[in-house]
């Protein structure tokens, strides 16, 4: 097997929303994650025409208000990180936490207190920080009273806030990425754009718009952190679902090319080659509008130009099957991104296709595609864990998971891709994004809390703790 190569950045991946809690706590203001409530319907309740973002504590849960506490014990997460043998940690910094409404011209100190901590806490145990600067937690004040990322106004907004952050830490982190899959947006855009029903995201037209706003933002949070440093490491961050055909009928490899353009290479394709691709207009003219139809100005087109990302950090949960000539086929139940059901691979508790082979082929496609180094920021295997009464749980599932997908991840190597880390995703326990529930768990770390609020939020290793304390100790080669 390929050696990884020294230095690779072995670790693990979380998002402020959902573990932090502490919602109304140092100053913190609301997010859009703190009104979802929880459960497997979340996105169907905001997504209803009247939806109006209150918080009505009576009739649903609100799971993203606690997390796991990590806001009081982020120093016990990371020691166990460090005894795991973090090489890096990615984790984000809650927009709403520095400008609790989003759109104020002065940080909140606190809140930037307590991310000095927690990163002089990495430091101690010599882990990378890699900081994802808007990670689904947009203030929700930029939803309620702009509208979300469909407005300009939040391009200054953003623009402020990674200004901050960039100033106050690229002395101590290297790795950023300015937002959080980004693409996801096709399908749910109220997580990174804050786009629901009743204000706009019907119309693809907003959700075009928003990217572009958020891709002049990102631009000038690059121009911002290489003028402060030229060797930060300034990334963009998508979800990659490889996708394949059905079967060889044209029609479905057409829908399968169309798809793969829009949802797994538009984004990059802008951020990192720092202009629209050829294929922008066909992909609008379905939805009813065209290019020019976006608010754009040539000074947005060249910061796009001038400032391109330096890698390209992805999840990698599944992959995807498209089959347009069979409407009668089985959908692939739970996955995000749509599909039909693909007769050679298994499935999660909640019907995501596990393919680590779909990883190897998405890694050559990347960088085939791009010529910049990859940073694989999200991978995991979500179940339900059965703990016994020491609160062990033997998760060798999610080793098998995890073990095929590394090999996958070596055999890319060794085809010649320029792969700079792993961080899994939820290394500890922590809520939901999709669901907004505890019992979909990803971590090596149990954390003793159910989907209803309750346990001791005590924490506990998992039989996958020692097996990924060896990995990284071994550096791949022990599996």
């Amino acid at each position: 097997m390929t050696k990884f190569p020294k230095g690779f950045l072995w670790g693990g991946a979380t998002a402020a929303n959902q573990l932090e809690g502490a919602y109304n706590e140092g100053g913190k203001g609301l997010s859009v994650p703190d009104a979802l409530p929880g459960g497997t319907e979340r996105f169907d309740i905001i997504n209803q025409p009247d939806f109006n973002w209150k918080i009505d504590t009576e009739k649903y849960t609100y799971p993203n208000h606690d997390g796991i506490d990590y806001y009081h014990r982020f120093r016990e997460d990371i020691a166990l990180f460090a005894e795991m043998g973090f090489k890096a940690y990615r984790f984000s910094i809650a927009w709403s936490r520095i400008f609790p409404q989003g759109d104020e011209l002065t940080p909140n100190e606190e809140g930037l207190a307590f991310y000095d901590k927690v990163i002089d806490e990495c430091l101690k145990y010599n882990i990378e920080p890699v900081i994802t600067i808007s990670h689904y937690e947009l203030p929700l004040n930029l939803v309620t009273t702009y509208g979300g990322w469909k407005n300009k106004k939040l391009i200054e907004f953003y623009a402020r806030f990674s200004e901050t952050v960039l100033n106050r830490y690229h002395a101590k982190v290297k790795y950023w990425m300015t937002f959080n899959e980004i693409n996801s947006a096709l399908h749910f855009p109220v997580m990174s754009q804050g786009l629901v029903a009743s204000n706009g995201a019907n119309d693809k037209q907003n959700v075009y718009q928003a990217w572009h706003n958020q891709f002049v933002a990102g631009a000038m949070a690059v121009k911002t952190g290489h003028e402060l440093d030229p060797d930060l490491q300034i990334g963009c961050m998508i979800l990659y679902a490889t996708t394949y055909s059905y079967n060889s009928d044209p029609i479905n490899q057409m829908a399968t090319l169309e798809q793969n353009q829009e949802f797994n290479h538009f984004c990059g394709d802008v951020q990192v080659r720092g202009e629209y691709p050829t294929y922008t207009n066909r992909l609008m003219q379905k939805y009813g509008f065209k290019f020019s139809d976006l608010e754009t100005t040539p000074e947005e087109l060249a910061l796009l130009k001038a400032n391109p990302v330096d890698y390209i950090g992805f999840s990698y949960y599944m992959s995807a099957t498209v089959d347009e000539t069979n409407v009668a086929q089985n959908s692939a139940q739970g996955n995000l991104i749509g599909g039909v059901k693909n007769p050679y691979l298994k499935a999660s508790d909640w019907g995501w296709q596990i393919d680590p082979t779909g990883l190897r082929i998405a890694l050559n496609e990347l960088y085939q595609r791009y010529q910049k180094p990859l940073f694989i920021v999200e991978n995991g295997f979500g179940a339900k864990d059965e703990p016994d009464e020491n609160k062990f749980v033997v998760d060798d599932y999610r080793i098998d998971y995890l073990r095929a997908h590394i090999e996958a991840m070596a055999d890319a190597i060794n085809d010649g891709v320029d792969l700079m880390g792993y961080t899994p995703w939820g290394c500890i326990d922590l809520v939901s994004a999709s669901t907004g529930q505890m019992s979909k768990r990803y971590g090596f770390i149990y954390v003793d809390l159910d989907d209803e609020g309750k346990g001791t939020l005590s924490r506990s290793r998992k039989k996958s703790f020692g097996w990924y304390q060896e990995v990284i100790k071994s550096n791949g080669e022990n599996l």
